[in-house]
């Protein structure tokens, strides 16, 4: 793999960093667009590798939207990474395949809450709001 390069930086006017791990773009512009007008800073991982590398060099994600179904390491393994060495972040499943029983596979790995595809936007903002409170 090559080595991860720590984007540019930039603020939010909150103060809440978001990372989505996203690999398609349509899907992470609809997020972006979303958290972008209630004023969230967003980093994107486009596979579940890039997610674990950007939460080791970034101290400031408040927040983690962690698709399930990524290449190079799917959603459920970066989460049981990230959370072995920063347990603190929540990390919020996302996924259009879901089956009865992964909303449990996905807590068990380390995820804190689950929004399934399509993402309505009143249930985003209401998950993330969940976790993070604006400053």
């Amino acid at each position: 793999m090559d080595e991860i390069k720590k984007p540019a930086e930039y603020s939010a006017p909150n103060g809440i960093k978001i990372l989505v791990a996203e690999d398609e773009d349509s899907n992470f512009r609809y997020v972006e667009k979303l958290l972008s007008k209630a004023g969230y800073e967003l980093l994107r991982a486009n596979n579940g590798y890039e997610a674990v590398e950007y939460a080791r060099i970034y101290d400031d994600i408040d927040l983690i939207l962690m698709d399930i179904k990524m290449p190079v390491k799917n959603g459920v393994e970066a989460t049981r990474e990230i959370k072995l060495f920063k347990p603190h972040i929540p990390i919020i499943a996302t996924t259009a395949f879901a089956i009865p029983g992964d909303r449990e596979v996905f807590l068990k790995a380390g995820c804190d809450d689950y929004i399934p595809k399509p993402i309505k936007a009143a249930a985003l903002i209401e998950i993330v709001n969940k976790f993070v409170s604006k400053s």
